[in-house]
């Protein structure tokens, strides 16, 4: 608990007095001698009414400490004098910058008995951040109000607001190195699998079931089997673009932050289905989630994303710095970005060491341009043709591509890639 003084008030009466008497010495005046004496009582009593021992203590209770954007949040501040003197306080809450104040007030003005406790209650609702809740403020001062005194009262309290989370069905990914748990992506090798994948000799221990009768009959003697592609997990890598360049701005919204809910979307899909997934937010910083699997790495990903930011860095402007080395070879990259144009060479860069790469592009042209209006309808068609002709580089390297209009869906701009 720290404490700041303000005796602003004090001070002057102080020094109206002292200059009343040391006048009224100076010119042997009895009058200016008895105007001396009020003020000096006024500060005196001031000086004695404050309590010394002035002992707080808060806690804070929050309705939930993790929720979804927009969700009201109800927070409660109890505050109990455990000294020995009556004091008139003035308790008020520091909201976290980020938060918005919904209802009810987050301070109050009470006189606070010893031993008392006086509660303020509020509600409040933010957008996606970590915020983290330190001290009230009391201010106590004397009956007079002459003398005052701020104490920081420790009362923390965090509170994580998550990304949005759209639920995707099955991705259409097919990187060239997977692991050797079974999972969902196909792996390039023959096995027990769903989809066919060729025909091969009889062995022993094979069902009898994968006998293929057409090709047994035309070569007698043998016995060949349908053989499946086998289906297993992969180490998958989301990288996150967070630089600043590669915001643009909305009425309500920023197209970063339907990157952040396009990242947290994949993350989910491809953790739910088993896969090794790590997380890269690139811009501000090089954060790195390390891959993991299951529900704790999936909370280890979102409680990312929902405190990532977009920056500046001149170190990072370019996606050349980004730390493929941080990425198993040959495993696949999912780059959710809206992509600047000298994008392209570090993404050839990535696939000319051998990994897959898939890019979900919120399409910064068409967003910008609902938010403009038609005042920019020619300056739109000339980013829209850089941008297709961007899109067309990439894709020609072999770099799979979901152009993605944030108006629409992004499970259904993911279903149409996958089909």
């Amino acid at each position: 608990m720290t404490a700041l003084s303000d005796n602003r008030a004090l001070i002057m009466l102080g020094a109206l007095a002292s200059g009343l008497a040391l006048l009224g010495l100076a010119t042997l005046n009895g009058a200016l001698l008895a105007l001396a004496i009020p003020p000096a009582i006024f500060a005196a009593a001031a000086l004695l009414d404050v309590p010394d021992d002035l002992r707080l203590q808060a806690t804070r209770t929050l309705s939930t400490e993790r929720a979804s954007p927009g969700t009201v949040i109800d927070v409660c501040v109890a505050v109990t004098n455990n000294g020995s003197h009556t004091a008139p306080v003035v308790i008020e809450d520091v909201i976290p910058a980020g938060l918005e104040l919904i209802d009810g007030q987050p301070a109050c003005l009470t006189l606070l008995a010893p031993g008392a406790t006086v509660t303020i209650a509020y509600t409040v609702r933010g957008a996606r951040g970590f915020y983290h809740f330190s001290a009230v403020q009391a201010t106590v001062s004397d009956r007079l109000g002459l003398s005052h005194r701020t104490v920081a009262v420790a009362a923390p309290g965090n509170i994580l607001i998550m990304p949005e989370v759209a639920r995707l069905s099955h991705l259409g990914i097919r990187p060239r190195r997977t692991r050797i748990f079974s999972g969902t992506i196909p792996a390039r090798q023959g096995g027990a699998g769903i989809e066919f994948f060729g025909v091969r000799e009889y062995q022993a221990g094979d069902p009898v079931r994968w006998i293929n009768n057409r090709a047994t009959a035309r070569f007698p003697g043998s016995l060949y089997v349908n053989e499946f592609e086998q289906e297993r997990v992969a180490d998958i890598g989301i990288i996150l673009d967070a630089r600043r360049g590669s915001d643009v701005q909305g009425h309500h919204h920023t197209l970063f932050e339907y990157s952040v809910q396009a990242a947290a979307a994949l993350a989910d899909a491809l953790i739910s289905q088993g896969n090794r997934v790590g997380l890269l937010i690139y811009g501000h910083a090089i954060e790195w989630t390390f891959p993991g699997y299951g529900k704790i790495q999936r909370e280890k990903v979102l409680r990312a994303l929902a405190q990532a930011r977009t920056g500046d860095r001149a170190a990072l402007a370019s996606l050349a710095d980004i730390p493929t080395r941080l990425f198993p070879t040959r495993s696949q990259i999912v780059l959710v970005s809206p992509l600047q144009p000298g994008d392209a060479p570090p993404i050839l860069h990535m696939r000319a060491h051998g990994y897959d790469v898939l890019i979900v592009s919120p399409d910064p042209v068409a967003f910008e341009a609902r938010t403009l209006g038609p005042v920019a309808d020619l300056a739109a068609r000339i980013a829209r043709i850089e941008r297709q002709a961007l899109l067309q580089r990439l894709y020609r390297a072999g770099v799979r591509i979901v152009d993605w209009d944030v108006e629409t869906p992004l499970a259904q701009a993911l279903a149409r890639f996958t089909r």
